[in-house]
């Protein structure tokens, strides 16, 4: 991963953001020395969602697997969460 500066940003724009993706698909923003932001393509950004929903699936096929799951009104299921 590669890191800029909030100074960058300012002076030099877009293109220093431009130059820092092209050698890594993240990059992170630092502000009076300390790392604040990360910055990325929109296509790495999808690719990085996807992959956050395959893993949500994932655990829930393991859940359903494993006999977690409950049954329910609507209902039920909101008084069950208001319970917590």
């Amino acid at each position: 991963m590669t890191h800029f500066s909030a100074n960058d940003l300012k002076t030099k724009g877009i293109s220093a953001i431009e130059f820092a993706l092209s050698t890594a698909p993240e990059a992170v923003v630092s502000v009076r020395g300390k790392d604040r932001f990360v910055v990325m393509d929109m296509a790495h950004y999808h690719y990085l969602r996807e992959c956050e929903l395959d893993a949500a699936l994932a655990e829930t096929r393991a859940g359903l697997a494993a006999g977690r799951t409950v049954q329910e009104s609507p209902e039920a299921h909101l008084a069950r969460l208001d319970a917590l």
